[in-house]
């Protein structure tokens, strides 16, 4: 064998698995925060990149199905990764859920947090002005929009709110509209609104009155990188991680 052969071949062992490590992650837009952070974590414990990619979780499951480059995949509800896993596009074994969510109602400015759950009689037309509107994510396609909806339709004010909904394409949009001061209010994650000084909280929506927001996650069946892929899924579900998701307002999915 030749010098140079061996050279090469030297490189190829070097370098190879270096590359094969860096991973791409597509991720619902409420997580961009958080798995930015845990992503820094994971880096400079082992070495390997991670690129978060976050929108809204529709979109990705489209992209992702168009043939968009991603080793793993995390959304925000259940329907768009069965939607995914029914197309063939993810790993066998691979899924899991990650963590859990709820879903709040915000106002527009500085002021007290109230995490509590919103009582039955709270008006929230009576909080609008007469020309303004309450931002939502995508109510039809988007995971916070489908849960906003099922919780207003859960407290028999949807048909009422329903024309005065400026729906946005992922939830950080709608958490923008009000932060800006463009809707008074909006319904978003509590994740969101924790990241968010220019909202505070004026209650939680129910538990019951919306489907459990659960964050699935799995490898992509065309991953470039699936063992560092299924490796950063598993870290995800480790005492480090969950340390960093809990500070950003997530839970621990059920057992």
């Amino acid at each position: 064998m030749s010098g140079l052969l061996r050279l090469l071949l030297a490189l190829a062992v070097l370098c190879g698995p270096a590359r094969a490590a860096d991973i791409t992650v597509f991720a619902a837009a409420s997580l961009g925060d958080a798995l930015s952070e845990a992503a820094e974590a994971w880096t400079a414990g082992t070495g390997h990149g991670v690129t978060i990619a976050p929108a809204g979780s529709s979109a990705l499951a489209r992209q992702i199905a168009a043939g968009a480059p991603a080793d793993v995949v995390i959304l925000a509800n259940t329907d768009w990764m069965d939607w995914l896993a029914g197309q063939g596009l993810l790993r066998d074994g691979t899924r899991r859920v990650l963590m859990g969510n709820s879903l709040v109602l915000v106002a527009h400015g500085a002021g007290p947090n109230t995490p509590e759950v919103l009582a039955p009689g709270f008006d929230i037309a009576a909080r609008l002005g007469p020309s303004e509107r309450l931002a939502m994510a995508l109510v039809e396609a988007v995971p916070a929009g489908i849960y906003g909806k099922a919780a207003l339709q859960a407290r028999g004010t949807w048909d009422a709110l329903a024309p005065r909904v400026a729906q946005t394409d992922n939830v950080r949009a709608a958490l923008a509209l009000v932060a800006l001061g463009e809707a008074p209010l909006g319904i978003v994650y509590a994740t969101d609104a924790r990241a968010e000084p220019r909202v505070h909280v004026l209650g939680t929506f129910a538990a019951d009155s919306h489907p459990p927001i659960l964050y699935p996650g799995a490898v992509t069946r065309e991953a470039v990188a699936p063992l560092a892929a299924l490796a950063f899924l598993d870290w995800l579900g480790g005492a480090e991680a969950r340390a960093i998701l809990a500070d950003h307002g997530f839970v621990a999915p059920p057992e």
